[in-house]
């Protein structure tokens, strides 16, 4: 198997056909090329098309690596980028550098196109977290996009596991230490791991394998009537 990095993507709006031709181009170009190349054995890439019959097939499983969705449009001052640029909804629930936008619901929404296109496939979530230095956010987003991997379960959708990102801060990419996706923090000076608030909420989510709504009081209570409402 294999984890894919899947972007769910919006057109910014649904009645302009400039803003879905640019969601279209998009989302083909980041999300379809390689599961489809290796799902039929035939690769295609803007150069042309070659096959690689012995992948065909050949995946037992399927990973699923989901951040956030995309709001896409068409932009004539994005000449270098096939006029499409993309971002997130206004006054959406934004990580500490505005990376990431909290839409719990994408994950839902990702597992569900796994099931319709690979219907035969276990799914693990193998990535799932958000930036997040003083731990204000994350618990509300674990706990959020928990409860729509449960809603993915009670479909008897193959979902067999669950890994957040990450467990410690890491050096991510060219960003360096600017952003801090993990349970424990890491002075990268002393690499001296700091507790945050999370790595209990985690805990006991993996121990009584769900969540409870006196854990959603403890950690999270902004989202109570969201996930337990009354």
């Amino acid at each position: 198997g294999y984890a894919l990095h899947f972007r769910p993507m919006v057109p910014r709006t649904g009645w302009n056909p400039l803003d879905r031709l640019m969601r279209n181009i998009r989302y083909e170009g980041v999300n379809m090329g390689f599961p489809t190349g290796i799902s039929t054995g035939v690769m295609k890439t803007p150069l042309g098309s070659f096959n690689i019959p012995e992948a065909k097939g050949t995946q037992d499983y399927l990973g699923l690596n989901y951040y956030s969705v995309d709001t896409v449009w068409f932009d004539l001052a994005k000449a270098g980028e096939m006029f499409s640029n993309s971002g997130y909804p206004k006054n959406a629930d934004m990580s500490d550098t505005n990376f990431l936008a909290n839409i719990p619901e994408g994950i839902y929404d990702s597992v569900k196109w796994i099931v319709r296109t690979y219907p035969n496939l276990p799914i693990i979530i193998t990535e799932n977290g958000v930036e997040d230095y003083d731990d204000h956010m994350r618990p509300r987003y674990l706990a959020q996009h928990l409860h729509q991997v449960w809603r993915t379960v009670n479909f008897n959708w193959p979902v067999k596991g669950y890994f957040h990102w990450s467990l410690v801060d890491n050096f991510e990419w060219e960003r360096g230490w600017t952003q801090r996706f993990g349970l424990w923090g890491l002075d990268i000076d002393t690499q001296k791991r700091i507790r945050r608030p999370s790595v209990d909420f985690y805990a006991e989510i993996c121990k009584e394998n769900g969540i409870s709504s006196e854990m959603v009081q403890k950690y999270c209570p902004e989202v109570f009537e969201k996930l337990f409402p009354s």
